[in-house]
């Protein structure tokens, strides 16, 4: 391993737009491999360890947001790496004012997970990831999508996070009125209590988790409706910010969707080079920003913000 850098400011711009990361007082890079959602074949796995050994240093690190770093790859090499890893399906990527790399439970083999969430995470990543590639945004955007309330992927934390939902629809003229409510023992927010015999459910504590479902003797709940719960504005590092709700749980993949591509776009339009999704909102105002992601306009005037000159150079504030 060298002992000093010699490898110019350009070039190393260059590559680190692939997604290769100086190793510091070295010539050497780290390639960061996209997972699409954190999950790889064995025969890709099997790739990557070949590629270490082949043109790394023979370690394999992974990072916090489910991407695959190859350290210690020599500038000359880069361009062979890329080809060798590409056989396995495999590619680099995951820096710069753009969309990120979707960060995803493992849903539906989780016992709690009420969406699947490897499915939708591969979606947001190919019409979003790859399919915004060359959109410049005012800063990185990431992305989480969480099974359920859980939060094992702190969606909250992202400037955009989705969280599996399952709203409970209780049926009143079934309730037996129990002295001992199992859907009160289900719940475990606490949400669900009985009043004058009758089961209520406080939305306001209720997180839909859904783990009453089902779980009533007489059949006052036995089925929710599933959906999507949007956070926006959230972010991680060294300005936390927790993200917030929506006010509506969307009941369709194709609302969810859509309210991505309407964030990206608005922070594309009126985000200011250099700040995150958060200082945007924090700016506009929640209630601004929320009305928008409720509308169309910004679909409507997709391709007219996607063709602007907006955020050529770059400068992060925060």
């Amino acid at each position: 391993m060298a002992s000093s850098l010699t490898i110019n400011d350009e070039n190393e711009k260059k590559v680190k737009a692939l997604g290769f990361l100086n190793n510091k007082g070295t010539d050497n890079f780290s390639g960061r491999i996209i997972t699409v959602n954190g999950k790889v074949t064995a025969e890709q796995m099997e790739c990557l360890v070949e590629a270490a050994k082949k043109f790394g240093n023979g370690v394999i690190t992974f990072t916090t947001r489910l991407t695959v770093e190859v350290q210690g790859i020599p500038y000359d090499k880069i361009e062979d790496f890329r080809a060798y890893i590409a056989k396995a399906g495999l590619e680099t990527g995951g820096t710069g004012s753009l969309v990120r790399p979707v960060v995803s439970c493992k849903g539906t083999t989780c016992q709690y997970g009420l969406l699947d969430a490897f499915g939708l995470s591969e979606e947001i990543h190919e019409r979003f990831y790859k399919g915004y590639h060359t959109v410049k945004l005012p800063h990185k955007f990431k992305i989480a999508v969480g099974g359920c309330p859980n939060n094992c992927v702190k969606p909250d934390l992202n400037d955009l996070g989705i969280i599996g939902q399952l709203v409970p629809a209780f049926d009143e003229d079934e309730c037996n009125g129990c002295k001992k409510c199992s859907v009160v023992t289900a719940c475990p927010m606490g949400a669900a209590k009985t009043v004058d015999g009758i089961l209520e459910i406080d939305k306001d504590i209720c997180n839909n988790c859904g783990r009453c479902v089902g779980s009533c003797h007489f059949d006052a709940l036995t089925e929710g409706t599933r959906g999507y719960k949007i956070y926006i504005g959230g972010r991680w590092g060294k300005k936390v910010c927790h993200g917030t709700p929506l006010r509506k749980v969307f009941t369709t993949k194709e609302e969810a969707l859509d309210v991505i591509e309407k964030a990206i776009l608005l922070f594309r339009e009126q985000g200011k080079t250099g700040e995150r999704f958060a200082a945007t909102i924090e700016r506009l105002g929640f209630e601004n920003v929320e009305a928008q992601l409720l509308s169309n306009d910004l679909l409507e005037r997709k391709q007219e913000i996607l063709d602007a000159q907006l955020h050529l150079v770059g400068g992060a504030t925060c």
